[in-house]
Formats: C-alpha cells, structure tokens, sequence
C-alpha cells in the first residue's frame, strides 16, 4: 500500500468506525405480494424500478431472503415477534390478533428509546384489539382498520391511532384519495419531523389485488394511473399492475430524498422487502412478467416462488455497497437483528438470530433449519436444511427434496437419491412445531 493511500484509510478509519457502532434510525419497508422476480435488481426486464434498483447499488440485495410465510398475516406477525409459524400465534389469515404478552419489535425499539411509526397496512390486530398498533409499540400509526379493509385502494374512511379518518372523496362512486398515495403522504411527513433515533415501518399494500372487485374479474389492480405503460400492448390489467409498482418505487425514492436532504440518509438502516411471493389474483397473471423469477411457486405455495423474498439493505459505511449477499435467513431473524444493532432486548425464546455479520458483509453462521407451515387448501409445511428444500403436504406425507443450490426451480424431486438427507429433515419435523389452538392440525 502506498503511504498516502496508508494515512487515507486511516483518516477513513473512525468515520467507519462511528458509522458502525452508533444506533441507526431504521426505515422498514414491506410490500404486499412483490414477487422476487418483480424488481430490476432481481431481474425484471419490463417494469421499472430504478429507485429500489439504487437501494441495491448503494447497498446489499440478499439473494437467499425469506418471509415468515406465504401469506400475510403469519408472514407480518413471524417478521415482527421473531417466531416462525411452527411456534407464532398468527399462523394463517384467520382473525387471531397479538396478544399483550406477544412481544414485538417495535415495543423492543420503544423501550430502547426509539420514536416508532407505522403507516400502511397492519394484520396483527384491529382497533379495539389488544394487537392494535398503538398497543405493541407504535407511538404513530396512519392505515388500514384490518387486513381486509387493506384490499382496497379507494376506501371511505382509514385509520389515525385509534381515531377514524374519513376519506369523502371516496364516498359513493367517487375514486379520488388513492390509499397507497395518503399513506405515502403520513409518512414522509412523519419523518420530516421525528428525531432520532425511529424507527419507521411503511408497509404499503402494492402490488396486492384489491380482491373485493373479484379475484379474477381483471379489475383488481386498482391504480390512478397506468402510465409509464399507457402505450404498451399488454393487457389492462398487466399495466395496472406494472404501473402500480413504479408508483411505489417512486415513493421509495420519495423516502430517500427526504432522509438525503435532513442528513439522515448515513446512519438509516434502509431494508425493503415483501411479505410473500406474487399473487395471480384480480386478473393478473404471475407469469405476464415472470413474478417468481426463476423461482417454482407463487402466493400460498411453500416453494421458493411463495416465501423467498426481494430484500435490499442500506445503510453507508456499514452495509457495503453493491454486493449481492447469499446467506439464508428468515423474517424472524429480523427481531434479534435489530436489538443487536439498536441496543434493544429481544426475547430470549425467539427462533432468530442476528444477522448483523451479513449486513455488514461478513460470513454469518445460518440456521441449520428454517421452518414455515400454512393452513390453507390443506396442511403444508416446509424446510430449508443448507442447500436442502423439503417439501411436504400432511404431517405424515411424502418428502419432497430439492437442491436448490443446483435446481433453483426446485424441478427436480431428489428424496429417493438421499435418504440420509430426508431421514434427517423428518426427524427435524417432528419436533419443529407446537399445537396451536386457534390453528389446529391432528389428524392431517
């Protein structure tokens, strides 16, 4: 090393270092149904995202991300208790709400002495709920009343804290307060005025399919506008979808610059992801733009296709840039993460743990397994052991057995070519879930 290049990296040397170990704000961003294939970093050719492709450039994309689950209750309740759905209270989209003795992340950055906000769609608890947002740890809360009211783009009324906000524009037929837009708005002038250190959870409800319209009527994708795709020759419903993730990924860019231009931007912890895989519902078809990727599976499957996950993180200084990052980890480790960096106290029976070694691009010690059950159209659960997918139906039925290392869209059934492998993964199973009264599984 030259000796000017030698005394540079020393001068450099403390700005890292203060960059490393000072508490960092956290933005994190969470949409509905964003396949992994639906963003340019992940690949996608034909919508455009250039804003969350530069939280990529400037930051980490994990390429072995995955939610809690494949749906969004479950996947929204694993993310923020730190517990996967062999062990979590929410386990489906049934009406079950966090209890008071649930912990959650954002009453752990609370009590670390964050300012917390969330804006945008919340499954684990409805007002007059124990689960209620401002009861698990949000001083600020602008969204949906439930996770079914979140289906609509154009609702009459949403909710601030605990009070009702009406939105006349969307009385009778007219359509003229877009949710995503309003919520949007709440955010960004949340962050104008908070002082650190917050946390701030947006969790937007693009790209998912306002389902009350009918999941396969072609008039799910509800958006003000289908431009930049006005004049392409794809079916209506392919340009609303389109159109609707380039509206997010301009509010994406809408967060940065406001955290750029408040000097906040350096010590934020940027991480964006989804909650589960595409969806092929309102009249959109996954395979239009390819939403898995090279991914097997959508929504409500527990292949790869249904749970890994978009996930981009940012933070400058101590989340290297432009690195894609394969370690594997789950929504559940999300919890212990931040109490690392934050200096909160997560609880000591979470199923995560931290991922700070990777965010910060060092080697990370993974889960031996990660687990997922879902209860709909019959029981399934599913495993991650190394480079090993299983995949069954029933807790008795057979094994499927993927590696994914070499056969990422797990094609190739290979339980019969590894007995040991499968023996293994069942023996696992047997202990990896509780019973669950509210999501009862004997006999399956």
């Amino acid at each position: 090393m030259r000796r000017r290049d030698f005394v540079t990296s020393l001068a450099a040397a403390p700005a890292v270092l203060r960059a490393q170990t000072r508490r960092p704000n956290v933005v994190l961003i969470v949409a509905d149904d964003l396949g992994y294939g639906d963003v340019g970093c992940y690949g996608q050719k034909r919508i455009k995202t250039p804003n969350i492709d530069r939280l990529a450039e400037e930051g980490m994309r994990f390429t072995q991300a995955y939610a809690g689950s494949t749906v969004c209750a479950p996947s929204r309740g694993s993310l923020f208790t730190g517990m996967h759905t062999g062990h979590a209270r929410i386990r489906g989209n049934a009406e079950v709400w966090l209890r008071p003795q649930d912990r959650t992340m954002s009453e752990m950055l609370k009590d670390a002495g964050y300012q917390t906000g969330l804006f945008g769609k919340w499954s684990l608890g409805g007002i007059g709920t124990d689960g209620h947002p401002n009861k698990k740890g949000f001083d600020e809360f602008f969204g949906y009343f439930s996770q079914m009211q979140a289906h609509l783009y154009y609702p009459e009324m949403l909710l601030h804290n605990q009070k009702e906000v009406a939105l006349t524009g969307n009385w009778g037929t007219s359509r003229k307060q877009y949710a995503q837009d309003l919520i949007t708005e709440r955010a960004l002038a949340w962050l104008e005025k908070v002082q650190g250190p917050f946390f701030t959870h947006i969790a937007w409800t693009v790209p998912h399919a306002n389902n009350e319209l009918g999941r396969d009527t072609g008039n799910g994708m509800e958006v003000p506008s289908d431009e930049p795709y006005t004049r392409e020759s794809w079916p209506q419903v392919e340009k609303n979808f389109a159109a609707m993730i380039t509206r997010m990924d301009r509010q994406v860019g809408d967060v940065m610059s406001l955290l750029k231009r408040r000097g906040l931007d350096e010590n934020t912890l940027v991480l964006f992801t989804s909650d589960n895989g595409p969806h092929a519902e309102g009249g959109h078809d996954p395979k239009f733009f390819q939403s898995s990727g090279p991914l097997r599976g959508i929504k409500r499957d527990l292949y790869d296709g249904g749970v890994r996950v978009p996930t981009v993180a940012r933070r400058p200084g101590s989340v290297p840039a432009g690195k894609a990052n394969d370690a594997v980890w789950a929504f559940w480790d999300l919890m212990p993460t931040l109490a690392e960096l934050c200096g909160g106290q997560a609880p000591r029976d979470t199923d995560g743990h931290s991922i700070a070694p990777a965010l910060a691009g060092r080697p990370q010690q993974e889960h031996e397994f990660l687990y997922w059950e879902f209860h709909e159209r019959g029981f399934k659960q599913g495993v991650r052991h190394k480079n090993w997918k299983a995949v069954r139906a029933g807790l008795r039925g057979k094994l499927e057995l993927y590696d994914v290392s070499k056969d990422i869209g797990e094609q190739n059934d290979v339980a019969a070519q590894n007995p040991q492998v499968v023996a293994r993964i069942e023996k696992y199973l047997e202990t990896a879930r509780t019973e669950s009264a509210e999501f009862p599984v004997k006999g399956a």
